[in-house]
C-alpha cells in the first residue's frame, strides 16, 4: 500500500518574542518527540496520615498516569526518572533549569498533593525549560478515589498548552467485550477510561449486543441488542443502569447513533425489502424516513453541526460513501476509489470523514475530506472495522480481528488507535477481547 504522508508542525511555548519556538515534525515517517520530564508529585507534610505508604505513593501514581498519557500520544518522550537530579519538592517551588536542561528536558511538570479531611488537593505546574518560565499552574480538589481522573485532567491541560489542541485523556471508551470461542462468543457492553482503566460491564452477556454509541453528554448510550432473535434499539443510562427499549423495528436494524443535540437517534432498518435511514425523536417517538431508494443505505453519521449526514450505500452498484442534508435532500456520492467503502464517521472538527475500505481482500481504515478529496489510508490488516474519533479529532479508535483456522483457533479481537497522520498505531489494553468501540466527548468541559 502506498501511503501519503503529510507534514505536521505543532508550535509549542509561543508566548512572546523572547520565548523559544519548539516544533514537533512528523514527516517521512520520522517523529522526533518532545522530551518532557514529569517529576513525581511530592506529598505535602501537612497531609493527614503523611507517613502512610499509600499516601506517599499517591503522588507517584498520579505522575505515572500523566507520563503514560504523554507517551501514548507519540508526540512526547517522557524522560527516565532515574536521570532526574533535583528533588520533587524543591523542583515544584523553583526548578534549577540547568539540571533539567542537562538531561535534555524541554518541558517540565512538577506538583504536590495535600490530603486533608478526606479531600485530595492536587497542584501542578508546567515549565518551559528553555525559557526558564512557568507556563501554567492549576490546582484541583476532589476525593482521593478520583486521583486517576485528576491525572487525566492535568494531562489534558498540559497537552492543550503545548499543542494548541484540546486533549482527549479525560474520556471514556464504550465497546463490546467478547469472551469464549469464536463460534460461541459472549458479548457484553463495557465502558472504560481511554487508557483501559476502570472497566465497568453494563450488560450480562445473555443477549447479543452491537454498536454502542454515546450521547453528547456521555450519560446515555444507544445500542442494538437481539431479544429472542429480534433486533431492538436500547437506551442505557451508564450511571444508574436503567435500560429502556426505544423500539422494535421490522426487519434488520443497524447502527443507531445520536444526533449532535442528543434529541434524536438515527439508524437504518430494513422495510419492504429495502434498508433505509430513519430518525426517531426520543421524546415523541415519531419516526421520520430520510432515504428512499432501491438499495441498502446504512451507517449514518451526523456532521458536528447537525446539518449533514454521511452514510454508505450500494445505489451506484458498489458500496460507497454518500452525504446528504439532514432532511434527506441533496444526496451526493463522495467516494470514487477502488474497493468498497463503509462505516463513515464525521470528525468532531467537521473537516474529515473516517471510513473502512475493503480492497483486494484487505481492510483499511482511512480518512477523506467531506467532499471526498484527499483520501488517505492510515492502516491495513486482515480485518478491521468501526472507526470512532477522539473528541479532538486527532485519533481514531477501531477494532481488529486476527485470522483463525476453521475451528476458530487463533482468533482475537482487539482495540487499536492511530493518529490521523497514519503514525503512532498502538493497541489499547482491555481485559477481554473487544470490538465496536465508541469514544466519548471530554468528561470535563
Amino acid at each position: 500500500m502506498k501511503k501519503v504522508f503529510y507534514i505536521l508542525t505543532i508550535c509549542l511555548f509561543k508566548f512572546n518574542l523572547a520565548y523559544s519556538l519548539i516544533q514537533v515534525d512528523i514527516t517521512r515517517g520520522n517523529l522526533d518527540p518532545l522530551p518532557i520530564a514529569v517529576s513525581p508529585l511530592h506529598v505535602d507534610i501537612q497531609s493527614d496520615n503523611y507517613l502512610d505508604p499509600k499516601v506517599k505513593e499517591l503522588g507517584s501514581l498520579i505522575s505515572s498516569v500523566v507520563e503514560q498519557n504523554f507517551r501514548s500520544t507519540g508526540l512526547f518522550n517522557p524522560l527516565n526518572k532515574d536521570a532526574f537530579i533535583q528533588k520533587p519538592d524543591i523542583a515544584h517551588l523553583k526548578p534549577r533549569f540547568e539540571d533539567w536542561s542537562l538531561i535534555t528536558a524541554q518541558a517540565l511538570v512538577t506538583g504536590k498533593i495535600l490530603i486533608k479531611d478526606q479531600k485530595l488537593k492536587v497542584e501542578f505546574r508546567l515549565w518551559d525549560v528553555a525559557a526558564n518560565k512557568e507556563m501554567i499552574a492549576l490546582a484541583f480538589t476532589t476525593t482521593p478515589a478520583n486521583w486517576r481522573r485528576v491525572a487525566h485532567i492535568i494531562s489534558d491541560k498540559i497537552y492543550e498548552r503545548l499543542t494548541g489542541e484540546t486533549g482527549y485523556f479525560d474520556t471514556r471508551i464504550i465497546y463490546v467485550s467478547e469472551t469464549g470461542a469464536k463460534t460461541q462468543r459472549v458479548k457484553k457492553l463495557a465502558v472504560m477510561d481511554q487508557d483501559g482503566a476502570n472497566v465497568k460491564y453494563l450488560t450480562l452477556g445473555n443477549e447479543l449486543v452491537l454498536t454502542p454509541r454515546f450521547n453528547p453528554t456521555n450519560q446515555l448510550v444507544t445500542y442494538l441488542s437481539y431479544f429472542r432473535n429480534l433486533p431492538r434499539v436500547y437506551l442505557l443510562d451508564i450511571e444508574t443502569g436503567i435500560q429502556e427499549v426505544v423500539g422494535s423495528f421490522p426487519g434488520m436494524t443497524f447502527a443507531p447513533r445520536f444526533t449532535p443535540d442528543g434529541k434524536k437517534i438515527i439508524m437504518s432498518f430494513a422495510k419492504d425489502g429495502n434498508s433505509d435511514i430513519y430518525t426517531m425523536d426520543l421524546e415523541t417517538r415519531v419516526v421520520e424516513r430520510l432515504t428512499e431508494d432501491n438499495s441498502i443505505d446504512t451507517s449514518p453519521s451526523y456532521s458536528p453541526d447537525g446539518k449533514y449526514i454521511s452514510f454508505n450505500s450500494d445505489r451506484s452498484g458498489l458500496q460507497q460513501i454518500y452525504t446528504m442534508k439532514s432532511d434527506g435532500t441533496n444526496v451526493k456520492r463522495i467516494s470514487f476509489g477502488d474497493g468498497l467503502y463503509g462505516t463513515p464517521v464525521w470528525s468532531p472538527r467537521g473537516d474529515l470523514i473516517a471510513f473502512t475500505k475493503v480492497r483486494n481482500e484487505k481492510f483499511y481504515i482511512g480518512v477523506m475530506r467531506t467532499d471526498g478529496t484527499g483520501e488517505r489510508l492510515l492502516t491495513e490488516n486482515f480485518y478491521q472495522e468501526a472507526p470512532s474519533w477522539s473528541p479532538n479529532g486527532r485519533l481514531l479508535v477501531f477494532y481488529r480481528e486476527t485470522k483463525s483456522d476453521n475451528k476458530g483457533a487463533g482468533f482475537t479481537a482487539k482495540l487499536w488507535s492511530i493518529d490521523i497522520t497514519g503514525y503512532n498505531e498502538r493497541q489499547i489494553k482491555t481485559e477481554t477481547d473487544a470490538s465496536d468501540p465508541s469514544w466519548s466527548s471530554l468528561l470535563s468541559k
